[in-house]
């Protein structure tokens, strides 16, 4: 690489937000190194703190962003176009894929298959009566792994938020940053403002530790696996083989970008995930899945309010549902860059229907696929699947349910390069999402995404060298990073429909009626006079 280059790259790191966010990572791995049991209890304190005082806060927010995004999708507001191109870059599938397997990450396999067992074994106490362990207990198990991977849970992943990054982007000129969010309040400040550099850290802290922790995982879960199969030692060793072939990929996917690597492994991805789902409704319990699919969603919507606003158990609420809500807020802003950088050019309607009903309803019938078969295996033969799962955890259940299905000799290996292929895609995404963090750029030089790969394939390493309570006080860290990082996610509420109604002025969507003026506008939106761009 030339001096040059250097240079470049040099000049579009913001060195405050890079230093002050991979610092505190380091600070996180140095800690836990020599005092993990603290780090550990620190952490667990932290969050049951954010349980406490701001679960309640969590669930009203998903809900309003999922509300409020479906009455803008719905209107005629839906129609505005969003950045300045009339041909967005991806195909319809590719970017469909991409957001799914981005979003879904290491859940598409380990807790596809382990949640809906939890929940079948223990019934959620919102559905008291029921009887666990029987078929009663299918529907109520099925429909608390919906709410999890919900239609609310996924709209924080840019349903909203990519309204503003895309506007202020591509139509005022703001770097691709978290920080960007802010644009509404603070204008061209956020440029310098310490509020966005605070929005910054926050949100790169949230997303790399959500990052880290499954890549750490995965080197326990595959090594697991791969024992299991193959009869190769469950050590250190084995699991630091796994995340470098990991790393390997992830940085081949890397260097190549978006349009190449990143697409071309989610399509792979959704296809591998069709092909499965395809053949065990023929060949595996079909009709079982079909009709616990059908009855399961049927009371996830009739008790949609009353599941996700739930307050009945706050230690229920923080080990299960609340602890998956705060997963998707931490990641919240990093995915809703990520979509905003492959939405250019889509319609708000567009967005918003993949990114909250698209994906979450193929998440819910994925999960009814391989969870709801692990339920038919286990009513069929109790403890087949309860076994393993209780006494080796997640990467037990899904190897126990592989092994039962049809082809059950070659099925685990075939989950396991499955799970591996969602995680890569997770990392690669997020190495790209953090490096745009960093710099601003929508193709962010090629150094800072490898650094940032190879940087969380290193502390995931660390940590698993530490044993497992690093990983897990890892985990529980993220729900405590996602308190700031839902603040900050509030305004969105309020400022997205304001440029959609902007936007759609623009385009000639709605009349500029007589009332609304530049000064208006302004009072309404909370930009300046100069910022708004007047037509004809």
């Amino acid at each position: 690489m030339t001096k040059n280059y250097w240079l470049y790259v040099r000049e579009k790191v913001d060195w405050p937000v890079f230093l002050l966010s991979g610092g505190a990572l380091v600070v996180f791995v140095v800690l836990s190194f020599f005092h993990v049991d603290m780090v550990t209890k620190y952490v667990n304190i932290g969050f049951d703190l954010s349980i406490r005082y701001f679960g309640a806060y969590w669930q009203l927010l998903m809900i309003t962003t999922f509300a409020v995004g479906a009455v803008l999708a719905i209107s005629k507001y839906g129609k505005v176009r969003l950045g300045k191109i009339e041909k967005p870059e991806m195909s319809y599938f590719k970017w469909i894929a991409v957001i799914i397997t981005t979003g879904l990450g290491a859940g598409g396999v380990f807790w596809a298959a382990a949640e809906p067992m939890y929940y079948f074994l223990e019934v959620p106490p919102m559905h008291k009566g029921v009887i666990a362990g029987t078929e009663e207990a299918v529907g109520p198990a099925l429909a608390q792994s919906y709410m999890s991977w919900g239609f609310t849970a996924w709209s924080v992943y840019g349903a909203l938020s990519a309204i503003i990054l895309i506007y202020a982007h591509n139509h005022k000129g703001m770097p691709l940053k978290p920080r960007t969010l802010l644009y509404p309040i603070l204008g061209e400040r956020i440029l310098t403002s310490k509020w966005g550099t605070a929005a910054d850290i926050f949100c790169i802290i949230g997303a790399a530790a959500g990052t880290i922790g499954p890549i750490g995982f995965l080197g326990l879960q595959v090594s697991y696996g791969v024992s299991a199969i193959f009869g190769i030692p469950d050590v250190f060793s084995t699991q630091v083989l796994i995340i470098i072939g990991l790393t390997a990929v992830v940085l081949v996917s890397t260097l190549t970008g978006i349009n190449k690597g990143i697409q071309w492994l989610s399509k792979l991805n959704v296809n591998m995930v069709v092909v499965i789902a395809v053949f065990l409704l023929i060949f595996g319990p079909g009709l079982f899945i079909i009709d616990s699919f059908m009855s399961s969603f049927g009371t996830y919507m009739s008790e949609f309010i009353h599941i996700s606003t739930f307050r009945g158990d706050e230690e229920w609420l923080g080990y299960w549902m609340l602890f998956f809500f705060g997963w998707f807020i931490g990641f919240g802003p990093l995915v809703g860059l990520f979509v905003a950088r492959i939405s250019n050019g889509r319609r708000i309607r567009e967005i918003f229907l993949v990114v909250a009903i698209i994906a979450p309803l193929t998440t819910n019938f994925w999960f009814t696929v391989l969870g709801g078969t692990g339920i038919f295996y286990e009513l069929k033969n109790v403890g087949s699947v309860s076994g393993p799962l209780m006494d080796g955890g997640l990467p037990s259940s899904i190897i126990a349910i592989a092994e039962q299905m049809p082809l059950g000799f070659i099925m685990p290996t075939i989950f396991l390069v499955l799970t591996t292929l969602f995680v890569v895609t997770t990392v690669d995404s997020m190495s790209y999402s953090i490096s745009m963090g960093v710099t601003g750029e929508g193709n962010p030089p090629k150094v800072v995404r490898v650094f940032w790969a190879l940087i969380m394939a290193v502390i995931a390493t660390i940590l698993i060298n530490i044993g497992g309570g690093g990983i897990s006080a890892l985990q529980s860290f993220i729900v405590v990073a996602a308190v700031p990082i839902s603040i900050l996610m509030l305004p969105i509420i309020w400022y997205a429909p304001k440029i959609a109604k902007q936007l759609a002025i623009e385009q000639g969507i709605v009349e500029k009626n007589e009332e609304i003026s530049p000064a208006t506008i302004t009072e309404n939106t909370g930009f300046t006079n100069v910022e708004i761009e007047k037509n004809g």
